[in-house]
């Protein structure tokens, strides 16, 4: 039996000669004492229920503490790798840029190579062709200068040929 505040407060105990019945009395009494503390058993329990949950709930909280925290470290973190990605990016673009200049130069410094090289070779041509047109020419003046006036009946077949021209004429 489950005894209330208000059963507690309206009992009424029979009276008996010398007062109250004293077996009423005790058997209320213990009755009383044995919810009573079956009330501070189920106290205690919920206090300790209450401290179980109060101590996981603190738990839970420190665990989000940390995950936010940890959050919050990853962030900085994946910001902090952005930011060096994005530098070592700069600088290898950089880096590029230099090199790509440095081929550009030297491809331009070999360009103007071969150009004065293909000029070269043009004023060497042109000084072969005048030194073979000069030599051509000083050759032809050596065998006009030692030509004889060559006589026609000297050469038998060219005096046969002209004959023939003229008959045939």
């Amino acid at each position: 039996m489950n005894i209330t505040p208000l059963d507690i407060t309206q009992k009424q105990f029979r009276r008996t000669f010398r007062g109250l019945d004293g077996e009423e009395v005790e058997a209320f009494l213990s009755l009383v004492a044995s919810e009573f503390e079956g009330l501070i058993r189920e106290v205690t329990a919920l206090r300790e229920a209450g401290q179980r949950k109060d101590d996981e709930l603190a738990e839970h909280r420190g665990r989000e503490r940390a995950l936010q925290e940890t959050l919050v470290a990853a962030q900085k973190a994946s910001e902090e790798i952005r930011e060096a990605a994005r530098k070592e990016a700069e600088i290898t673009m950089a880096d590029a840029e230099l090199q790509a200049e440095k081929i550009v130069q030297s491809a331009h410094g070999r360009f103007l190579k071969i150009v004065d090289d293909v000029n070269e070779l043009k004023r060497q041509r042109i000084q072969f062709e005048a030194g073979v047109k000069t030599l051509v020419e000083s050759h032809l003046k050596l065998l006009e200068a030692f030509r004889e006036p060559v006589r026609e009946e000297a050469i038998p077949f060219a005096a046969a040929r002209k004959r023939l021209s003229a008959d045939e004429g």
